[in-house]
């Protein structure tokens, strides 16, 4: 039985979206080759146990820290605030709420300066920084971009046995709900919530966790997706290939999920819409659509319920996973994706605009 997340009286971090992930590869050298020789990433600076990526519109240091070690797993799930005033927020903020702490002013990787990471309540590692090296933007760099090309971070994905006790407290620290799935007595199974004006900048996905189900790049347009797939079958690498390509119900957005040499996933992700009026609605999907997570109807292979990536303590070891209990969650999730259409016939495409929260 996990107890509610109290709301801190002290004031949240302004957070302005999300930034970078720190994840450990165990060959670091093949992870290169995904990340940088299939997918393009723009390499940073680089050592025999570090790389680090951005996508070609980003000026900050980078997007994606890949780290040499012993197993496979998430490091740090890092957001920007807003100014160098709102690390020390952060930090009280989580002091506050009773979670471990650890700040460095010289920061926890190249590039990144003042910054505090923390145990959060749901068990991920989330870092906060404001201070960082700027390097040259590569929007204009037509002759360094493919046809493939990952242009902006766009979101992180989490894996939470609770969906609605992680809600409340990321809406406590200042995140707003876009788009859920409830069920008709009102359980919560996923939340996608956001800083930035898009859909979301993460995702709670209920499942056993604390994992991370996967970081997601964004394209200018689904023909540089197609791109991807026709590159890796090209590659004689299509087994990379884990669901996709397709549309979303859930975000509008065109997708294709990827599974990097370790296993870590990775969403390459266009088209969604703008969320950043005061009054956006909130789109609620039933969980028995089919549409939410293909808009094509197609089915979820297995392991995009099952599997996900462990994420480590402030010590670098790996966090205990805690199984998911919720019984009319388990009732409801059946096989690859065995949900069958219920939507009344008065509702639009499964799912229905509900209010701002």
């Amino acid at each position: 039985m996990t107890h509610p997340i109290p709301t801190p009286t002290a004031t949240p971090p302004d957070i302005l979206r999300c930034a970078y992930m720190d994840i450990v590869v165990t060959d670091l050298a093949r992870s290169r080759e995904f990340y940088v020789d299939i997918l393009g990433l723009v390499v940073t600076e680089e050592s025999d146990t570090e790389i680090y990526l951005r996508s070609f519109e980003e000026f900050i240091h980078h997007n994606l820290v890949l780290r040499q070690g012993p197993i496979a797993a998430v490091a740090a799930m890092a957001f920007r605030v807003r100014s160098p005033e709102d690390v020390d927020l952060a930090e009280a903020y989580y002091r506050e709420l009773g979670c471990r702490t650890d700040r460095r002013t010289e920061g926890f990787v190249k590039g990144i300066g003042d910054s505090v990471r923390v145990e959060d309540p749901l068990g991920f590692p989330y870092e906060f920084f404001y201070s960082t090296i700027h390097v040259e933007r590569l929007a204009w760099r037509y002759d360094l971009q493919g046809p493939g090309a990952l242009v902006r971070l766009d979101h992180f994905n989490q894996v939470t046995p609770d969906v609605g006790r992680g809600r409340k407290y990321l809406e406590d620290l200042g995140f707003r709900v876009t788009e859920d799935i409830k069920d008709e007595d009102g359980v919560t199974y996923a939340a996608w919530m956001r800083r930035k004006d898009t859909v979301h900048d993460t995702a709670l996905t209920g499942g056993n966790g604390p994992r991370m189900h996967h970081i997601a790049f964004s394209t200018h347009e689904k023909h540089n997706i197609i791109y991807i797939c026709d590159k890796l079958g090209a590659l004689r690498k299509s087994d990379l290939i884990e669901r996709g390509p397709g549309r979303h119900g859930v975000s509008n957005a065109f997708y294709l999920y990827l599974r990097d040499p370790d296993g870590h996933r990775v969403e390459i992700y266009t088209q969604d819409y703008y969320t950043g009026d005061p009054d956006n609605p909130v789109v609620t999907w039933d969980v028995h659509d089919n549409q939410r997570r293909d808009w094509w109807g197609n089915p979820v292979v297995p392991s995009w319920y099952t599997d996900a990536s462990l994420v480590l303590d402030l010590d670098g070891n790996p966090q205990p996973v805690i199984e998911r209990t919720e019984p009319r969650e388990m009732a409801v999730t059946v096989g690859a994706d065995g949900f069958s259409y219920t939507r009344k016939d008065d509702e639009l495409a499964g799912f229905k605009l509900g209010t701002t929260l």
